[in-house]
């Protein structure tokens, strides 16, 4: 766990600009071999999943327009962050509509898992983002039904196609 103050700052090259710069002692606290994923609180509001990125010259935490909106942040603010280890195995809450298809596909399940962990967890928060059950549903279906048919190679235009179509059922 560790407490620093910050400005938002802005890369001014891409649409992944906002950021907070993490200094370099906490930064290592948090990072291991494979997992860079942490909960962050942002002026004592969260915590949210997220995850250290290294930049050319520092540690970083990116800093989504949603998140900005939410607690009306800007450009030089001063920030108040708390940071700890993140233990959720795909950096966000796992929805229970898509647990209860994992635990009754085996199949599905089956090429799930056999994704990289960065895959799972997109594939994750593409349901956790919805907040109506009903369509977190239809979105874990259309996943589940995408990994099946494409034998677990994950291609996004066609999940996005299939998506669509239970959205309409």
């Amino acid at each position: 766990m560790a407490d620093f103050k910050a400005s938002l700052e802005n890369f001014d090259f891409n649409h992944w600009s906002y950021h907070v710069p993490v200094p370099d002692a906490i930064s290592e606290e948090f990072l291991t071999e494979n997992n860079r994923r942490v909960m962050v609180t942002v002026n004592h509001q969260g915590p949210w999943h997220m995850a250290l990125m290294k930049g050319k010259n520092y540690w970083y935490l990116l800093i989504n327009k949603e998140l900005r909106n939410e607690l009306n942040l800007e450009k030089g603010d001063v920030l108040s962050i708390h940071l700890e280890r993140d233990y959720s195995e795909f950096g966000h809450d796992l929805p229970e509509e898509f647990q209860v298809l994992l635990d009754q596909d085996e199949e599905g399940n089956k090429f799930f898992r056999s994704l990289t962990p960065g895959k799972q967890r997109s594939l994750v928060y593409i349901v956790t983002k919805v907040k109506n059950p009903e369509s977190r549903m239809k979105k874990s279906l259309a996943i589940m039904h995408h990994l099946k048919l494409a034998k677990g190679k994950l291609d996004f235009k066609q999940l996005n196609e299939l998506i669509k179509y239970y959205n309409n059922l």
